[in-house]
């Protein structure tokens, strides 16, 4: 019967939402009692009737007159209880900050305090009205004592339910601030009884008093034996559908939310988040998921940085495979770029006005490799190494290579002002892989096509154009490709010991 803490005003900044839950959990609790007082009066109307007494007027007087005392004094002891047992969750909400775990357990545990509350008040009006009657009759004590108790289970039942319910809002608040780590307050198996007390247990109890008073007694006739039944019947089929239902809810609501995130994540949504309002294993489970979302947002943070340092391909295949040092043959080509006078460059310019310009630079780079299929390696300093053909293996490795090369310096002139850049192009044979230490190691490629790119692209700074290739990339280029440059005179590149055949853009 009591009203809760909820009946007071707070100072909340949020007042239009504390106020409607304030209201709403009011109503229902006064829903709640009443279905039990009705009840009450369905049991004593028919299935425990009154017995046979001197003067049945006294007997309904003096139980109103009672009934007029008790119940303000149970709302006020009740509201006081449950005022004092939960006045550390007011001090929360009034400063407007994150709970303490004390705060945060009696939070959680506060639909169980109120109805505990409510079924102590319940217990007290069976006793005080069982004692009243007794003094008219010893059945008639026992019999209002019964009936009160059975429809005081049944509202505390119901009250504990909607209580629940309607501090999902503020419970969330409360977890969202300092999640859960293990259960708190009443679970899956007390909330199940709960129900099966209201629905099955309650109406149970009362035939079986009805069976045992008929065999003693023999005060029920064989049609107010079957009216007793009727009603228990109609009362457990009407109160356990209310409490299964709402039972039902307190469990599929969270897992229909987990369900309906894990599909938005499914979808790619890696920010779906799950309200957790349960203090229950069900909360756990919410809360599990949303720990489960923070890593996965991290692991794709990860992978989004990992893949901006090392390229998509890369980051893709190590983690995806066990990653081990050492590395593999492949036929690839290489694409080298740098720019050319970057010492009098950075001489001439702020240091900021540099990293600018070399950004630009570095996105065109990027840009046009990506789009001919191939993988920036690394940059180094003012310079870029492009790989075609490793980590992933492409079709015409070095036709896309030579592609990029006339693209690139085409672009470069007409996006990057005031910068210029030298591009060599190789083919062969390299040993792509992990190269390093188990602690510190990075996917480079390692041969001499790498060796020669470098010396073709420092040879292309003194070149119209400047961008050489080696004539056997050319060669090995698709035809659609290869028209497009022309083979020109033998060299002996820097550090080398056999001649290049060089080739130029017609």
């Amino acid at each position: 019967m009591s009203l809760g803490w909820m009946v007071q005003r707070d100072a909340r900044p949020d007042i239009a939402f504390e106020r409607r839950t304030r209201l709403t959990l009011l109503l229902l609790i006064l829903a709640a009692n009443a279905v039990g007082t009705m009840i009450v009066f369905a049991l004593a109307a028919w299935a425990f009737p009154l017995p046979d007494v001197d003067d049945v007027g006294t007997v309904r007087l003096v139980n109103l007159f009672a009934l007029l005392i008790e119940v303000p004094i149970g709302l006020t002891l009740g509201t006081r209880r449950v005022l004092r047992k939960l006045s550390p969750v007011r001090r929360w909400l009034e400063a407007d900050r994150p709970p303490t775990d004390e705060e945060r357990r009696i939070l959680l545990r506060a639909p169980m305090t109120i109805a505990r509350v409510q079924a102590l008040e319940w217990l007290t009006a069976a006793v005080f009205f069982g004692i009243l009657n007794a003094t008219f009759s010893s059945e008639l004590g026992t019999r209002a004592a019964m009936t009160i108790g059975l429809g005081g289970i049944t509202a505390a039942a119901i009250t504990y339910l909607v209580a629940e319910r309607q501090l999902r809002p503020v419970a969330a608040r409360a977890l969202d601030l300092n999640p859960l780590d293990h259960p708190v307050g009443p679970g899956i198996t007390t909330r199940t009884l709960i129900a099966w007390a209201v629905g099955t247990g309650v109406p149970a109890l009362g035939l079986v008093i009805v069976a045992i008073s008929t065999l003693t007694e023999h005060d029920f006739t064989a049609n107010e034996l079957a009216v007793t039944v009727l009603s228990l019947a109609a009362t457990a089929l009407v109160c356990g559908l209310v409490v299964y239902r709402l039972t039902t809810r307190a469990f599929s609501d969270p897992v229909l939310s987990v369900r309906d995130a894990m599909a938005a994540v499914e979808r790619g949504d890696l920010d779906a988040h799950v309200p957790v309002y349960d203090g229950s294993e069900v909360g756990l489970l919410q809360a599990g998921f949303n720990k489960m979302a923070d890593g996965l947002r991290e692991r794709e943070r990860i992978r989004d940085l990992f893949g901006r340092q090392v390229g998509e391909d890369v980051a893709g295949a190590a983690l995806e495979q066990e990653v081990e040092l050492g590395g593999e043959t492949r036929t690839v080509a290489i694409l080298f770029c740098d720019v050319v006078g970057s010492t009098a460059i950075a001489a001439d310019r702020d240091a900021h006005e540099v990293v600018e310009m070399l950004n630009r630079f570095f996105a065109v780079v990027v840009d046009v490799v990506g789009k001919h299929g191939g993988w920036v390696n690394k940059f180094e300093g003012d310079a870029a190494l492009a790989v075609f053909g490793a980590p992933v293996e492409v079709d015409d490795p070095a036709g896309r290579a030579l592609a990029a090369a006339r693209e690139l310096s085409e672009r470069l002139a007409r996006e990057v002002d005031g910068l210029q850049a030298a591009i060599g192009v190789s083919h062969g044979e390299v040993v792509a892989g992990n190269i390093g230490e188990e602690r510190r190691f990075e996917y480079t490629v390692i041969g001499d096509p790498v060796n020669e790119a470098a010396r073709l692209t420092e040879l292309a700074k003194t070149q119209p154009g400047m961008v050489l290739a080696a004539a056997r990339a050319v060669e090995a280029a698709a035809e659609q490709e290869a028209r497009h440059w022309e083979l020109g005179e033998d060299v002996k590149l820097r550090g080398r010991s056999r001649p290049t055949k060089l080739a130029t853009p017609a």
